[in-house]
């Protein structure tokens, strides 16, 4: 039997040929065919996730330069180099290490720079992202699991960057480490066997910033390549999201395609990412650890702050009374514990929220449309409020600034906080829902009336009217197209029997919240067809 080749190598390009074994052995054309042309949608709202994704390839690639310098040791040398105001002090590798990377190393500061300011944008723009998503409802089915991830992957990065900037074994650092134990020590029965374990001894010890850096560059990174790959994995399976919009329905997107659009323009945008981080960090110093000093546990450097993400969780130690009590011969530091506890409450209240709203609804539907924020009032308005606590407490964590920058008691301002804590969230909600409900009742004028013109009108027998301008097609579609649901129906209060029907807590809990949610003072009614046509002949 013999075999011939058909194929004319000397005239097939090298470069076909080589597609060619790749695609027998990897399947490239079947994969381009399928996803290169996948469609999406343009808004700028959507490249808020870019920037994430753009941050995080800023972090690795500058962490990676900066792991061929930094030395994770807590050992402790005696500093001779560049920076003459701190020669002949003690100080562990870490420190020492971290100014020859900003004063000896070429480039070193700048990159420094660029990988703190890339995490503060990182963990900003994931904020922001996620609550982008949650204002427009876009973690309805089937987009719960890619809430999980985006929602892990900020609380994840919380901790990423507190455990980045405590590597240096600064002043400031050692600050937000002594912090950590505090919390760690308030836990009861097991609080100090965690700190002895965590710190490799008695604070500092001598373990911290080696066990931090393997955390730092390996298991966190890890994770979040795995939940990063998920997330756009989901991304491409699922139909992109889209605002609602003449043409676009659940079953469709309209947009660019992949390939060539969509890529030009997420290339160009990496690079202007990178460029902004670039900018920052050549014009705004970032934690100039060469300012603190080295660590010494007898010290506290002042105005010590941590960086904004995890200022919150400052504030609610900084705000919480210094309260204690013995219970069964231990001592219960509320004064810590409370906070401790308080901070994944509040992470877990954003969190849930998704999957509190489906159980009330039972709507097991794909949603691919996003809700404009003012068709869901009461959303927007609890998307306030836990904004409104999360800077609050923010404001709180930063009370002795606030103190010392406008000349006020820091008792006043820590009473400030306590009350605002309680008051702002409730007033934020109710403020954000009345916002809400005025614009949907202004835009049921718009499509009963149509848009006001300010041209006033005079008729024949003397009554002065606004001239209104009739809204094309695209404007009452994106006016009166969202859906509204209507609250559940509790049914008989009476059984087939005439006795009084029993109904379980879950099902009152879910009957009250529906009626939170949806009732008629949650939402303004769309116009109906008649009411449209009366409107409009008017």
């Amino acid at each position: 039997m013999t075999i011939s080749n058909t194929t004319d190598r000397g005239r097939t390009p090298r470069g076909e040929r080589l597609a060619d074994w790749a695609d027998g052995r990897l399947g490239v054309y079947t994969l381009a065919r399928a996803h290169m042309r996948k469609i999406f949608p343009d808004h700028w709202s959507f490249m808020l996730g870019e920037i994430c994704l753009y941050s995080f390839v800023v972090l690795v690639l500058t962490g990676v330069y900066l792991t061929l310098f930094f030395h994770p040791s807590m050992n402790e040398v005696v500093y001779d180099g560049s920076y003459a105001p701190l020669n002949g002090v003690s100080m562990s590798e870490a420190y020492s290490s971290t100014l020859d990377i900003s004063f000896d190393v070429r480039g070193g500061l700048l990159v420094r720079q660029m990988h703190h300011w890339a995490a503060i944008v990182f963990v900003a723009a994931m904020f922001v992202h996620m609550m982008r998503h949650f204002f427009t409802g876009s973690y309805r089915r089937p987009r719960e699991m890619n809430w999980v991830f985006g929602w892990l992957m900020l609380v994840l990065g919380m901790f990423e960057g507190f455990i980045g900037y405590s590597l240096p074994d600064d002043l400031l650092s050692g600050t937000g480490l002594r912090f950590l134990q505090g919390a760690v020590l308030s836990v009861p029965v097991v609080g100090t066997y965690l700190s002895m374990f965590l710190f490799g001894g008695e604070f500092p010890g001598g373990e911290i910033v080696p066990r931090f850096y393997s955390v730092h560059i390996l298991l966190l990174p890890g994770i979040f390549v795995a939940l990063i790959t998920a997330h756009l994995i989901l991304l491409f399976h699922h139909k992109h999201t889209q605002w609602a919009g003449p043409g676009r329905e659940n079953g469709n997107a309209v947009g660019m395609p992949l390939l060539p659009v969509y890529v030009a323009k997420a290339g160009g945008f990496l690079f202007l990412v990178t460029g902004v981080l670039a900018g920052l960090s050549a014009v705004a110093a970032v934690n100039p650890v060469w300012n603190y000093g080295p660590y010494r546990p007898d010290q506290v450097s002042t105005g010590a702050q941590p960086d904004w993400y995890m200022g919150f969780a400052e504030g609610l130690i900084r705000v919480m009374p210094g309260w204690e009590v013995d219970f069964a011969g231990h001592t219960l530091v509320l004064g810590v514990l409370i906070p401790l506890l308080a901070f994944p409450t509040v992470l877990v209240l954003i969190g849930v929220y998704p999957f509190v709203e489906a159980w009330v609804t039972g709507d097991a539907r794909e949603h691919h449309l996003l809700d404009r924020p003012r068709n869901r009032p009461v959303r927007t308005g609890l998307g306030v409020a836990w904004l409104s606590l999360y800077f609050c407490l923010l404001a709180g964590g930063g009370n002795d600034i606030f103190a010392t920058r406008f000349h006020l008691s820091i008792n006043t301002v820590t009473w400030a906080v306590r009350v605002a804590v309680f008051v702002v969230p409730v007033v934020a909600f109710a403020v954000a829902k009345r916002i809400c409900l005025g614009l949907q009742r202004r835009d049921r004028d718009k499509l009963l009336h149509g848009a006001e013109t300010g041209l006033i009108r005079r008729l024949p027998h003397g009554e002065y009217v606004e001239v209104h301008r009739p809204l094309d097609a695209a404007q009452r579609h994106v006016l009166g197209s969202h859906e509204q649901y209507r609250p559940l129906d509790p049914g008989p209060d009476e059984d087939a029997n005439g006795l009084p029907r029993r109904r379980t807590r879950r099902e009152r809990l879910r009957l009250r919240l529906s009626h939170a949610l949806y009732g008629p003072s949650s939402q303004v009614a769309k116009p109906t067809e008649e009411e449209m046509r009366r409107g409009i002949g008017q």
